[in-house]
């Protein structure tokens, strides 16, 4: 991420470090997304992504929700989490601007980085480039950079003095 992640007050503890960050932003590939609906409501969806020169990055359809609020206001806000129990959450929240991408060979590439990812990393072939491109003409891409970072990681706890006693 290029910029660098938020430590509240009495939360340093289990903030992760931008390296971290970037690690953890790598290893995912589901974020939830929060755009502002037209009534200033939260419209919020999850979406399957890939990180773009260190930003969050998607593909989805033109004609969504989400692309028309984002066209009225670029504000978004992303979210990584994962874990079940208390000492297992970990998650990076991302505050910052969408850029909606139409380019088509950027859209492309985009949508390709995330199938594959999607795939676990399996060539998908001719079938998956086709599937792909009929994709391309329905959809845009979304670049997320970010304004404010925050994370936590609360593994980190357990190595803490006294945790555990």
């Amino acid at each position: 991420m290029t910029v660098t992640s938020t430590r509240p007050a009495g939360r340093s503890a289990v903030s992760m470090t931008d390296d971290e960050v970037e690690s953890y932003l790598a290893a995912s590939m589901k974020v939830q997304v929060a755009s502002i609906g037209s009534d200033g409501t939260p419209h919020l969806t999850t979406l399957f992504y890939v990180l773009d020169e260190g930003r969050i990055a998607f593909w989805t359809y033109a004609s969504s929700q989400k692309i028309k609020n984002l066209e009225r206001d670029p504000r978004i806000s992303c979210l990584v989490e994962t874990g079940t129990d208390y000492f297992e959450l970990a998650g990076v929240s991302v505050k910052g601007t969408a850029e909606i991408v139409r380019d088509k060979d950027r859209i492309r590439e985009i949508g390709t980085a995330v199938t594959h990812a999607m795939s676990g990393g399996v060539d998908l072939g001719d079938l998956g480039r086709e599937i792909v491109e009929k994709q391309v003409q329905k959809r845009v891409a979304v670049i997320v950079t970010p304004t404010r970072v925050a994370s936590w990681d609360h593994s980190k706890m357990s190595a803490l003095p006294g945790a555990g006693s």
